[in-house]
């Protein structure tokens, strides 16, 4: 079923961080109105990389995560910055988070966190081809590198410490995509 886009009345900004606060004030097709809040990202967006260093063996990292006050296992992510394309975005952040370089870059789609109130938006990056390269980063420690095999998914997906869901997600897409060929989006 399509239905109309509501028609905004009104749209109010908050300075909060990296992100603006939006509240707007909606009419429904069906004449309910409502205030809903937003989250615009002020960035560029993020990028998070599946790279592989052989066909089934996916790098992961281990970092602090503050949200959740533990160390959490996941893929390796980042911010564009200005100025960067997501494939470029990706192969820095590799190589800052994990000490790799890739040969092979393909953005495979764009993922949401929680596109009701959040327009950020992180590009899926499947890396491949590696090469040991290292560079300066802005984490406060070196990241612990854990290779796994794609192949054992099944004992990854429920690990306490394996939680992020665009990590989850990720590897699922990029485990089809690799699995029917690794063709083009």
């Amino acid at each position: 079923m399509s239905r109309p886009l509501p028609i905004i009345h009104r749209i109010t900004d908050e300075e909060n961080g990296p992100f603006q606060r939006q509240h707007l004030d909606l009419e429904f097709s069906n004449g309910e109105q409502r205030r809903f809040e937003r989250l615009v990202s002020r960035g560029h967006g993020a990028v998070v990389v599946v790279p592989m260093l052989d066909d089934d063996t996916v790098l992961l990292v281990r970092e602090y995560a503050a949200g959740m006050h533990r160390y959490e296992l996941g893929l390796v992510k980042g911010r564009i910055d200005a100025g960067e394309t997501p494939e470029q975005a990706a192969d820095r952040e590799l190589k800052e988070e994990a000490g790799y370089g890739a040969h092979r870059v393909d953005v495979l789609r764009a993922m949401t966190l929680a596109p009701t109130y959040m327009s950020h938006q992180s590009w899926l990056v499947v890396a491949r081809d590696l090469y040991p390269q290292r560079l300066q980063g802005d984490e406060p420690e070196e990241l612990e590198v854990v290779p796994w095999k794609l192949s054992q998914i099944d004992q990854l997906m429920l690990r306490e410490d394996f939680s992020e869901g665009r990590s989850l997600a990720a590897l699922f897409i990029a485990r089809e995509w690799l699995q029917r060929g690794a063709t083009a989006p």
